[in-house]
């Protein structure tokens, strides 16, 4: 692989700006899933579905795509009322469509100042598709990237796959594009350096154990049982950051975490993680443009 291994008992304590001992990532997922593909093959959507028993592509499947279109049509604005009312900045993760179809989401977080990460073109178009055509890996990422700074006004400065899929060529081809970060690894607690042919680029870990996919939906967790093991989670990277900083990114899709009763969760979460001193409310291009200084 192009990134060390490296046990954690072996490095160096990481010491956060103005010692800051655990950073938090608050991720809620914009995406956009077309309602058909011009393909017979059972459609994966790029993320677990609501009705399991999949259609073929060319079929119109309402259950699912109606699921999804809630979390942009209400529960996404639930969502970020309720990160808002706490003081915690956002890191939304955007297909390139969502940009497109949905600009009203944009232009809220963009008011707002939060953050905005690349999120391949549409969720349901996989990289791991492209892994033997890298040309057709090249055009999702560049269209995507294209898309995002006409949309945006910026250019983006990190990626994050549909599903995570991604292929061996992605890390190198974001960091060629200018990207400083990379979030589809999940295998740490701290940033990291992923080698690449064009220099280096920051992993910045996203979760699928502190997701609302796994909770809500893989394991079956109310309201209450989510909120303990955040709560949970939260405490002991917390004591861990004593040692050297950590980091907790919270994935949440706005289909899934966006409805009224699950609301509490996150009220409970943000209430208990607000009295800690020693949190740094953050962003990835925030972590990964600090890394990379203290990496030279």
């Amino acid at each position: 692989m192009n990134y060390d291994w490296s046990p954690i008992i072996a490095r160096k304590p990481l010491r956060f700006p103005n010692g800051k001992r655990l950073a938090v990532i608050a991720t809620v997922n914009c995406e956009y899933w077309d309602l058909l593909k011009d393909s017979t093959e059972p459609y994966y959507a790029g993320g677990p579905a609501m009705l399991p028993d999949p259609l073929p592509g060319n079929v119109a499947d309402f259950p699912n795509y109606t699921w999804r279109e809630y979390g942009q049509r209400v529960g996404v604005w639930r969502l970020f009322r309720v990160f808002e009312q706490a003081g915690v900045p956002l890191s939304i993760t955007l297909n390139a469509k969502t940009a497109l179809e949905r600009p009203e989401i944009v232009q809220y977080g963009l008011e707002r100042g939060w953050e905005f990460v690349a999120h391949n073109y549409e969720q349901g178009e996989l990289l791991t598709r492209y892994t033997f055509d890298e040309p057709a890996e090249r055009a999702v990422i560049h269209n995507t990237l294209s898309v995002y700074e006409k949309a945006l006004g910026r250019k983006a400065r990190g990626w994050l796959s549909s599903s995570l899929r991604s292929t061996e060529r992605t890390p190198g081809i974001c960091a060629e594009a200018g990207l400083i970060f990379f979030c589809d690894y999940m295998n740490d607690d701290q940033p990291y350096i992923i080698r690449t042919d064009h220099g280096p680029i920051v992993n910045t870990p996203y979760s699928i154990e502190i997701n609302d996919f796994t909770f809500f939906h893989r394991r079956a967790m109310n309201t209450w049982d989510a909120a303990r093991m955040l709560k949970d989670n939260f405490d002991e990277l917390y004591a861990e950051g004593a040692e050297g900083g950590r980091m907790m990114n919270i994935g949440m899709h706005p289909h899934v975490s966006g409805h009224p009763h699950r609301m509490a969760c996150y009220r409970d979460f943000l209430a208990h993680a607000k009295r800690h001193e020693g949190v740094w409310w953050t962003t990835r291009e925030e972590i990964a443009a600090w890394y990379l200084e203290q990496s030279r």
